[in-house]
This record gives structure tokens, C-alpha cells and sequence, in this order.
């Protein structure tokens, strides 16, 4: 058999993710410490994990509805309008889905045709070019700026849009790199797509961390409204990584043909999960409270360390990533995580995991106990130290 000739030569082309060849190594060492999982570290609160083992004790095992438990929809916009003062109608405009992901990759398979363009701001994400192809579009990559603090401007935008782009994926609060858009920064953008049919697929799935100011959604502005696509879920924000739960909310004709997709694909989300998410939106407000500020604690030692150490790191506003820059180390992205990794068993991410803008830079996950974030920072000075001793000899 020549499954060269029978496999789908889109997906052949596609390159799998480059973060998970540390993850591989990782797995075979003792006493290292990973700052390259974007996964909270700590466990789903309890009252929620007993929503999901009380639904099972009560036997509630069967298929939800397709766009997922109507009380769950209805908690979704409540909690939207109450956190982020979004309003969406739980009936027409929201979908439950596997995970933001699922999501993702919904609003890039219901909007692209084949041969439409997709912004796809770097660096970011790792799976919006490969869904965006997967959906037979194009993206286009646009390199972001560390002097923006990897903000999106009007001019770059401007100068990326062609009359085949369709549609811009914001995402804001960005991981890898921790920036975020603040209002005027929207505006801007919004002026940008007036008069154009361009839509917008906001991922926020780090809308809950961020710190110093509240988050704001594209949907905000009555502009961008009736054409932005906001995916969100639960992972970051109530520590639900495992439960696979996310939605897709946005103007009611794209949610009904998104529906369709998730009815043929996938049928329903997870029943125990959503009852679950359910308990989490009505009541877990005071747990994202806890993790948000314990992370910031974690992000200003972090940064404070990293530029002490001669690691040059903006302050990230949001998620729970720093992306400092390793220029000065002489080294490539993937040469300097690749010999941390096995000189000093800390597992960091090269930011050209995350597209051409990421080269230059690594991505720290600060998800961790202080502990080690301590430990690891004690052993990047290590790292730093030794190798600007064997630098200076050989020069």
C-alpha cells in the first residue's frame, strides 16, 4: 500500500506541533521541573468535581442536546454578561463544545472556503494555522512586535489584509507571549475592518487572567459585535483541563451552521462535564478570585527574576506565560531549551514553537508551584552563568 497516494495530502503537509518533543524528553528524566505544560496546577475545586460525581450518582449518563444542556447554555450568558458584560441569547447563540479547541476549530471550518485567508497573529497558539489548513484556508502570518508588547496595531493589519482574507483570529490574552489588547487598542482594529466583511475568531480562553485591568472582548464594541466569534472554555480559568469543556458564542446564523458541524462530528460535549461546568459558572466565581492572584504572585517573582538574571522579560498582562528574550544568549530558540532541558533538567518552550515571530524567545508556564519556579529560575542562573563562562573562553 502507497499511503503517500492515499492519505490526504493537506494533512501530510501539516507539521505536528513543536512543543511536544520536549514534552517526549521530559518524560524520560527524574527530578525535572516543567514550566512548558499550559495546564494550572491546581486540582478542579471540589464543589465542582462533586457536581460531576453527584451527576453520576444520579444517573445522568445519557446525550445532552446537541448545542449542550440548556441550563448550562443559560449559565454560560449569565456569566458572560455578569464577568465580561457580554450578552449573548443561551438559546440561539451559544454551543457547548469539546474543550476551546473544538471551538476553534468549528468557527475556522463554518466561515472558510477553500482558498480563504486567515490573519493569524504570531507569535501565538499553535493551532491556528494547522486548523485554518485543515479547513482548506490559508493563513497568513503576522509577526508581532516585543516593542508592542506583541500587541496588534492598526498598521500591521492593515498591511496584511488582501481581498482573499476572511477572516483575523485575535488572541488575546495571548499565549505564548502573555500580551493583551486593551479597549483603544480594539478600537483601532475595529476601525481597520469597517466596511470589510472580515470576521473575527476571539480566543479567550485567558480572559479571567488578567491582571491589572479587566478583560475586554472584540464583542464589546458594537462594531465588532456581529462579526466576532468568542471561544472560551474552562481549563484556565476554573482548572478544568481534563474535563474538555469550552463554548463558541456569536451571531445566531454562524452559531446554526457551526451547530451542524458539532452535530455530525461530535454529537454532545461530555454529560458528567457539563454538569459539572454548570456548578462552576453558578458558583465559581471566588475560585477563579484564588487562582488568579496567586498567579499573579507567581508572575511578578518571575519576571522580577528573569530580567535580574540578565534574561530581558516585559511584564505579560495576562494568561500565565512569560516570553523572555535569549538574544543575548548567542543561541536559537530550540538550542537554548533543547540544552536547559538536558544541562539543567528545566523544560521551557521555544517561541518558534509558536510562528516566525516567536524566534528569539522561550515561553516559561508560571501554572507552577513556587517552589519550583523558584528552583528553575536558581537553575537558568546556573545555566546563564556557565554558559557565559565557556562564551568567554571561547572567545
Amino acid at each position: 500500500m502507497n499511503y503517500d497516494n492515499i492519505l490526504n495530502k493537506r494533512i501530510q503537509n501539516i507539521q505536528p506541533s513543536g512543543i511536544r518533543k520536549f514534552f517526549d524528553i521530559l518524560e524520560e528524566m527524574t527530578d525535572a521541573i516543567s514550566l512548558g505544560i499550559g495546564e494550572p496546577d491546581f486540582v478542579t475545586p471540589w464543589h465542582i468535581r462533586d457536581a460531576g460525581i453527584y451527576s453520576l450518582e444520579r444517573g445522568r449518563t445519557k446525550y445532552t442536546s446537541n448545542a449542550g444542556l440548556l441550563q448550562l447554555r443559560r449559565e454560560i450568558a449569565a456569566y458572560l454578561e455578569r464577568r465580561f458584560d457580554l450578552r449573548y441569547d443561551y438559546a440561539s447563540q451559544v454551543i457547548v463544545t469539546v474543550g476551546g479547541s473544538e471551538g476553534i476549530d468549528l468557527a475556522m471550518r463554518v466561515l472558510l472556503e477553500p482558498g480563504d485567508e486567515v490573519i493569524v497573529p504570531v507569535p501565538s497558539f499553535v493551532c491556528y494555522g494547522p486548523l485554518a489548513e485543515m479547513a482548506g484556508g490559508v493563513p497568513k502570518y503576522l509577526p508581532l512586535k516585543a516593542e508592542n508588547e506583541f500587541r496588534l496595531t492598526p498598521e500591521e493589519l492593515r498591511s496584511a489584509i488582501t481581498d482573499k482574507t476572511k477572516a483575523l483570529i485575535l488572541p488575546f490574552p495571548c499565549n505564548p507571549t502573555g500580551g493583551t489588547m486593551e479597549r483603544k487598542d480594539l478600537e483601532a482594529i475595529a476601525e481597520v475592518l469597517r466596511d470589510t466583511d472580515i470576521m473575527v475568531i476571539s480566543d479567550e480562553i485567558y480572559a479571567e487572567l488578567t491582571y491589572g485591568r479587566r478583560h475586554v472582548s472584540p464583542a464589546n464594541l458594537t462594531d465588532m459585535y456581529d462579526r466576532t466569534l468568542v471561544v472560551n472554555g474552562f481549563s484556565k480559568s476554573h482548572a478544568m483541563t481534563g474535563w474538555r469543556m469550552g463554548y463558541l458564542c456569536g451571531p445566531a446564523p454562524i452559531i446554526q451552521q457551526a451547530l451542524k458541524l458539532h452535530q455530525f462530528g461530535i454529537m454532545s460535549a461530555p454529560t458528567t462535564s457539563q454538569y459539572a461546568a454548570v456548578e462552576a459558572m453558578r458558583n465559581g466565581d471566588p475560585d477563579i478570585e484564588h487562582m488568579r492572584e496567586e498567579y499573579d504572585r507567581r508572575r511578578r517573582y518571575l519576571v522580577e527574576n528573569l530580567n535580574r538574571i540578565g534574561l530581558s522579560c516585559f511584564e505579560p498582562k495576562g494568561a500565565f506565560y512569560v516570553f523572555p528574550d535569549i538574544r543575548s544568549t548567542g543561541l536559537s530558540s530550540e538550542e537554548f531549551c533543547e540544552r536547559f532541558l538536558l544541562e539543567e533538567k528545566v523544560a521551557v518552550i521555544p517561541g518558534s514553537a509558536f510562528g516566525p515571530g516567536g524566534e528569539g524567545f522561550v515561553r516559561a508556564c508560571y501554572a507552577a508551584s513556587m517552589k519550583d519556579i523558584a528552583e528553575a529560575v536558581a537553575r537558568m542562573d546556573n545555566f546563564l552563568t556557565n554558559l557565559r563562562r565557556k562564551q568567554g573562553r571561547e572567545g
